[in-house]
């Protein structure tokens, strides 16, 4: 590559403001603007692409919509009951409130689709309640969320696989449905590894939910419990699109919360609104940005020049998921996930179409490796929100999560070689047939 070259000195002026501090979705449009000024193109290419881009995706929309229903949720008691219905199902074990803590994720992954809404909506509460009278050490219940969260957007819905098929043409549909058994297979080794954490660490039996409390827990949360069950089941049988299902998801919330719950004040809707406002808008910038510079990438023929580079270096399918794996792996230690979904993941997608591979597999694979990069350090976006809520010293906290992170890269290998733990449950739906 010729350093002096347009390309070049656009991808060095994005990476210094990102490195100053400019968001990166910012940082890719004035990098793309440059570009085109360089190479005497219409610089107006710019705005045309990123309306485009953002106007003509219908499926952008569900990203807000997610993320309104996932702040509603936690601003009014719909989190609350959820709880109060896992302290039902696993309380009483050793370790019971840990794992409420991994049940609660897997239910709340059926409602929000993000991890970052799961640590940051019930992180707080988790972390008061397991270190409270000193029952969990602190470093253990703030790495425990954050493992925990990563289950998020790998059951269905989940906002990494909206962006996903956005730049691959997959279906949403079957993404969704192939993420359902990895995630309940991270699930498990989860709570295995709290079981195995509460027999050697001693950790406190929780008192049993009394039996005459049990139904009354049950009924509160029933609304709450419906919420994914009306969600994917719109979905799967043809009622809605994955779009309309995030604003039926959105709807269900604000009337759960306002007027079953009645727990909703307008100063908490407001709250919620404005919330999800800057995460949208924020989300929205880099998706701007990275179409905008994934036109910049096109133009300079940068996917065919790698999937040609790749195919001289006769890779197999196999070889090439491993090696997918550790550039998404090395880059999640230092890159935000929605920026390798956009950016790094559009580069890799030809290569596996030539090589055969299918793309709601290799997309559960991707978003699998960017969940791992929000809890693998230095970067781990999840380690610092949790570090941020418990005040616990980083290096505190990777230590307890290096359990998790150690069955996690597990699962992704599982994944990535054996395609039919993935694509077991959407052939049974009909894909492919």
């Amino acid at each position: 590559m010729n350093l002096a070259s347009p390309f070049s000195i656009a991808i060095v002026m994005i990476t210094a403001l990102a490195l100053l501090g400019l968001p990166i979705g910012l940082s890719m449009i004035c990098g793309s603007i440059l570009y085109l000024w360089m190479a005497g193109m219409d610089m107006g290419t710019v705005a045309e692409q990123f309306l485009n881009g953002m106007y003509s995706n219908y499926i952008i929309l569900a990203v807000p919509l997610f993320i309104f229903a996932a702040e509603i949720m936690n601003s009014g008691s719909m989190t609350d009951r959820l709880l109060q219905f896992c302290n039902v199902l696993v309380g009483r074990f050793r370790g019971g409130l840990a794992q409420i803590n991994v049940a609660q994720s897997l239910i709340f992954a059926g409602m929000s689709g993000s991890a970052i809404a799961d640590a940051a909506g019930s992180g707080r509460m988790m972390q008061t309640m397991m270190t409270r009278d000193n029952r969990y050490p602190a470093s253990y219940a703030a790495a425990l969320t954050a493992v925990t969260s990563v289950i998020g957007p790998i059951l269905p819905p989940s906002i990494p696989m909206v962006l996903y098929a956005l730049v691959s043409d997959a279906s949403i549909g079957y993404l969704f449905i192939a993420g359902v058994v990895p995630g309940l297979i991270m699930t498990a080794m989860q709570m295995a590894q709290v079981s195995w954490d509460a027999r050697r660490r001693n950790f406190p039996v929780e008192e049993p939910v009394p039996l005459r409390e049990i139904p009354r827990i049950t009924w509160q949360a029933i609304p709450t419990l419906l919420m994914p069950v009306i969600l994917l089941g719109c979905i799967y049988t043809g009622v809605t699109t994955p779009t309309e299902a995030a604003a039926l998801a959105a709807a269900y919330a604000v009337i759960v919360s306002t007027v079953i719950y009645r727990s909703l004040s307008w100063r908490d809707g407001y709250g919620a609104v404005l919330t999800s406002a800057k995460t949208s808008a924020s989300i929205g910038m880099m998706i701007g940005g990275a179409l905008v510079f994934n036109y910049v990438v096109t133009i300079e023929n940068i996917p065919e020049a790698l999937r040609a580079m790749l195919t001289g270096w006769d890779l197999s399918a196999w070889q090439f998921l491993l090696l997918v794996n550790a550039v998404l792996l090395l880059l999640g230690c230092v890159l935000e996930g929605t920026a390798i979904l956009l950016i790094i993941v559009p580069v890799f997608i030809p290569t596996a179409q030539a090589l055969g591979i299918d793309l709601v597999h290799f997309g559960v694979v991707v978003v699998v490796n960017i969940m791992l990069g929000l809890v693998t350090p230095p970067y781990g976006l999840l380690l610092f929100i949790m570090r941020n809520i418990s005040g616990v010293p980083m290096r505190d906290i990777i230590r307890d999560s290096t359990p998790f992170l150690g069955w996690m890269v597990l699962c992704l290998a599982l994944f990535t070689f054996f395609p039919e733990i993935v694509l077991w449950l959407p052939r049974l739906a009909g894909y492919g047939s």
